[in-house]
């Protein structure tokens, strides 16, 4: 991971992923803005908590493979934060992020629609109707429930029924990741902007996971592919941020190379190409933008088997620049037979 600060822009939204163990480098600039919220990747959970008047989301995603980081999300407007129930949240008058734990639970229907619902109705209630990224980090993500479901399955049909409920408020469904972590519980946190600014697009190679067959569950993932969210002030423009969610080795609804780290990590780059192109965004009414994989940044890699994190590492960084953040992390991904998941921003 380089130290490279991201560019700020006078009314944008920007992040930058930082060691949580190093000192920054004599001479370095330190990241202008206000603190919108942080999420700490650490080897322990907390509850979702002001620190230091900020929002912090501590969620349990290292190990001795890998390395502690934080991801930190940042405004150049003036920031408000606050407490609402269990969760915790900023808004600068443009953008929202919201955090939230749910501990661990027997059955986790109920309480995820009930914790969607909650936030949801904040988003509504606060005029953050534009859902733009959102991150639901399970912890024991394949694993059975406590009536033999598996708990991702178990976690899609609360956020499904919640999402269902909300429809008339939130017809479309924004980018998203659902990862494993090393504790029990679920950590969710997102972002959410002011209306008229985000496009959620889906890709040409995948069948939208909104459509996925029963096979997959009883509910199906709620989330798009990606979402591109506009610059502050330029609403009709094509000028702003593209939010890919976390991205794998899926050719319409099926796993493909099951049994290959290697060319799971190749197709998930070719999802990511595909996804982020021109052709694709020009497809969804975004004329005029497209990106390369090469232009991924802010990236986080998950992948499944510690032994394969060499595998995955030199493929990843032998195709994007060498100053691109990439952070890893050593956790299950939602499917048993997905290796690794990749998941990034394109400025």
């Amino acid at each position: 991971m380089s130290n490279r600060q991201p560019e700020a822009r006078l009314q944008g939204l920007w992040s930058d992923l930082v060691p949580v163990t190093t000192v920054a480098p004599e001479g370095s600039v330190a990241p202008r803005g206000s603190i919108l919220g942080r999420i700490r990747f650490t080897d322990v959970p907390a509850e979702a908590a002001l620190d230091d008047a900020a929002p912090l989301l501590t969620t349990h995603m290292t190990n001795e493979h890998v390395r502690p980081v934080e991801e930190i999300w940042r405004t150049a407007l003036p920031v408000r934060t606050g407490v609402a129930g269990d969760a915790v949240f900023a808004e600068d008058g443009e953008h929202l992020f919201y955090a939230v734990r749910l501990g661990p639970q027997p059955v986790y229907r109920r309480p995820v629609r009930e914790l969607y619902a909650n936030a949801l109705e904040f988003a509504w209630e606060h005029g953050y109707t534009d859902l733009v990224r959102m991150w639901n980090l399970i912890g024991g993500i394949t694993s059975p429930n406590a009536e033999g479901m598996e708990i991702y399955r178990d976690f899609c049909v609360g956020r499904a029924e919640a999402f269902a409920a909300s429809a008339d408020r939130f017809p479309q469904l924004s980018a998203a990741t659902g990862i494993g972590t090393l504790s029990p519980g679920v950590d969710v946190c997102f972002l959410a902007a002011k209306p008229g600014r985000a496009v959620h697009l889906e890709n040409p190679r995948q069948t939208p996971a909104y459509k996925y067959p029963s096979q997959y569950g009883p509910k199906s993932p709620s989330f798009a592919r990606a979402t591109f969210l506009k610059d502050v002030g330029a609403p009709e423009s094509a000028t702003g941020t593209l939010f890919v969610s976390g991205t794998a080795s899926i050719l319409g609804d099926d796993t493909v190379h099951p049994d290959s780290v290697a060319l799971q990590t190749e197709e998930t780059l070719r999802n990511i190409g595909a996804l982020v192109g021109g052709d694709n965004l020009s497809g969804h009414g975004l004329d005029g933008v497209g990106y390369d994989v090469k232009d991924l940044d802010q990236v986080k890699v998950y992948v499944r088997d510690a032994e394969h994190l060499p595998v995955v590492r030199n493929i990843v960084e032998s195709t994007l620049p060498a100053d691109t953040d990439v952070s890893y992390f050593n956790v299950a991904v939602c499917r048993p037979d997905l290796l690794v998941e990749i998941e990034g921003v394109c400025r």
